[in-house]
């Protein structure tokens, strides 16, 4: 018997029936075949060694597929456990499921024992010894009942738990060596491709993130098929730990986390405050220019208008709980745009009135875990730049390309590489509101003007929210780390769930469709980014001080202060050291505050009108008149 196997490229190739997905990447190359970590039968993950039976449609993904890494991610995840449980005999394991960057295991030490940082090499070197062994991954299918016998025998009440949730599912083992875990996959052919495992941070981590449940420890790591992209990875977190911005916020005085007002509710100084406004300033520009109208909501709504909305309960994990007010129920605003649909909704509108561009800089709330708070990228209050754009469907496409368009311009201001994700719905109807054919043609509508705009993208099934697809906006910095920043959403659900009309030109009642954008998607994490993407070093127009005035002598300060006034006068931030201190410290305590320009008056400048210029991270720039000086601050201005 054969079987007809499609290949990406549509060529059909026949095969013997219960080939391997080895068997096919053999067929193509022996190089294929060396880096294939895994196939996807008809879009569900198999192993290399897992027999196909019928005919399907397949794609071998490597290291170089998102979906190769996560494969191969995982597979450590089972490697380091391995290693754990000859180490620390009678540890429990919990979940190991590869994340964006790595992998972690959630384990419970017996005895009272505990790991930390200083353990890690320990296991990593247990877990190379595994490597060299090359042990396959083998995958066995069995029931249920032998399933919790089996971690009955061994007591490991989390694997229990999890096997009470699979009563009705294909229930499947995977073994490398002598450890066996339950698992649905997908792994490498065996550990002697895992090569170059790192082992990088220890947590504590609630049992399935229930603070009431047992706390265990978190062990998080990396692995890398190649010596030189470990070397690579390590230079570059070195280089991240320098950049982090909880170190330079602290350096800079930008932010700060009190714990007498709480974790995750970060304080802006007035550096950081400075940096903040500029950023809202900029984005405001660009918004009146493009007719959108700013208003303000409270930070609290009635409980009722989410559950309309939907956020709750569908997020009610991430949500604080109610507040009991005069026999009703209020929440903690978690997103602006319930209170946006109630000003569409204020009066009647006419399609003579769409599109209606409402924006805000609206801070919300949503309850995080504590041990997942981060400096200012995980926190539990932050200011969203939300907008919501109320329009036609005749208008759909144009305001879509509009607010890609502006949110292209954020990025690239700030020197950032973009990519875009289309994030679609898949097939699970039970993920998602209102009706298919709305999605579709919202859908249609994204996808023809990322084409029109020529935009370098991918599609993300499953990644929809569930009132409607979106344009997800991942950037790269300038050390090569990708973020999920700014998005863009079409709604054609809320509109029902709040009934929200227009009068037609046919004087008929319509819906709108709605169109969410946030750019820069939180303040606060934009700004743990960008602290990191400059490394505190800021261009020049959102710096908090821009320029340092630094006289010699006593004699300078007449002519320093009448240079901070001029300055300051055309709207430059400005900080003049009048202090009694040689002028080489100074200069280096303007360095050290990473201050753009230094400008340094003695006798000879004074008499000239001049200043000499220090330029941060770059040295002396010579003497300059004022004219020169203040057409170089002009150019490095945002219009």
């Amino acid at each position: 018997m054969s079987m007809n196997i499609t290949f990406p490229d549509g060529t059909v190739k026949q095969f013997s029936e219960y080939s391997t997905g080895k068997d096919i990447a053999m067929s193509i190359s022996e190089g294929l075949a060396r880096n294939a970590l895994g196939i996807f039968v008809n879009d569900i993950p198999y192993d290399l060694s897992r027999p196909i039976s019928q005919d399907a449609t397949i794609r071998i993904v490597t290291w170089n597929d998102d979906e190769g890494k996560q494969i191969f991610w995982h597979s450590t995840a089972h490697l380091m456990a391995e290693a754990l449980e000859a180490l620390y005999p009678g540890v429990k394991f919990g979940i190991g499921p590869s994340i964006e960057a790595g992998f972690y295991y959630d384990i419970d030490l017996p005895n009272g024992m505990k790991i930390s940082v200083e353990d890690l090499p320990k296991i990593e070197q247990k877990m190379k010894e595994l490597v060299k062994a090359d042990s396959p991954f083998i995958r066995k299918e069995i029931s249920w009942e032998d399933a919790m016998a089996y971690f009955t025998e061994k007591g490991d009440e989390y694997k229990l738990e999890l096997l009470d949730g699979l009563k009705d599912s294909e229930i499947t083992f995977y073994s490398q060596g002598g450890f066996t875990d339950l698992c649905r996959g997908t792994h490498v052919p065996s550990t002697g491709t895992l090569k170059y495992p790192k082992l990088l941070s220890v947590a504590g981590a609630y049992w399935r993130g229930d603070s009431s449940r047992n706390q265990l420890t978190r062990i998080y790591g990396i692995a890398f098929p190649k010596k030189d992209q470990l070397e690579e990875f390590i230079k570059m977190r070195e280089e991240a730990e320098k950049r982090d911005h909880r170190k330079i916020g602290k350096e800079l005085e930008l932010f700060m986390i009190s714990p007498m007002i709480g974790g995750g509710l970060p304080i802006w100084l007035p550096n950081g405050t400075v940096i903040r406004r500029t950023l809202e300033d900029f984005l405001r520009k660009e918004q009146v220019k493009r007719g959108y109208q700013e208003v303000i909501t409270p930070h609290i709504g009635r409980l009722q208008l989410y559950k309309t909305s939907g956020h709750y309960p569908y997020y009610a994990d991430s949500q604080f709980t109610p507040i009991a007010v005069d026999d009703e129920e209020y929440l903690l605003k978690p997103m602006n745009c319930p209170h946006h649909h109630q000003i569409y909704a204020s009066k009647p509108r006419s399609y003579r009135d769409l599109p209606v561009r409402l924006s805000e800089f609206g801070t919300v709330y949503r309850y995080e875990q504590s041990g997942e708070l981060n400096g200012l990228s995980r926190v539990r209050g932050f200011t969203q730049d939300d907008a919501h754009i109320y329009c036609t469907e005749d208008q759909l496409r144009h305001e879509i390309k509009q607010v890609i368009e502006i949110t292209q311009k954020v990025f690239t201001t700030f020197g950032m590489d973009v990519s875009t994700r289309l994030s679609f719905r898949d097939d699970n109807p039970d993920k998602y509101g209102g009706e298919l054919e709305h999605w579709e043609r919202a859908q249609k509508e994204i996808k023809d003007v990322a084409d029109e705009m020529q935009l370098e993208y991918f599609i993300g099934l499953g990644e929809a929210a569930f009132y409607g697809p979106k344009i997800d906006f991942i950037v790269r910095d300038a050390i090569g780390r990708k973020w999920q920043l700014g998005t863009v959403q079409v709604d054609y659900v809320m509109p029902e769930r709040f009934q929200l009309e227009y009068t037609g030109a046919d004087n008929s009642k319509h819906r709108p469709v709605i169109i969410h954008r946030a750019p820069f998607g939180s303040m606060e994490r934009f700004l743990s980014i960008l602290i990191e993407h400059y490394a505190g070093n800021f261009p020049f127009w959102i710096s908090p001080i821009q320029i340092s005035i630094l006289p010699i002598s006593d004699e300078q300060h007449g002519y320093a202060q009448e240079l901070t006034a001029l300055f300051e006068s055309k709207g430059y931030r400005v900080k003049t050291d009048l202090r009694n201190e040689k002028i080489s410290r100074k200069v280096a305590e303007s360095e050290q505050k990473k201050i753009p320009y230094a400008l340094v008056l003695g006798k000879r400048e004074q008499e000239l009108r001049q200043v000499s210029v220090r330029e941060h991270g770059v040295g002396d720039l010579g003497a300059k008149s004022l004219e020169e000086i203040e057409a170089l601050f002009a150019s490095l201005m945002i219009d």
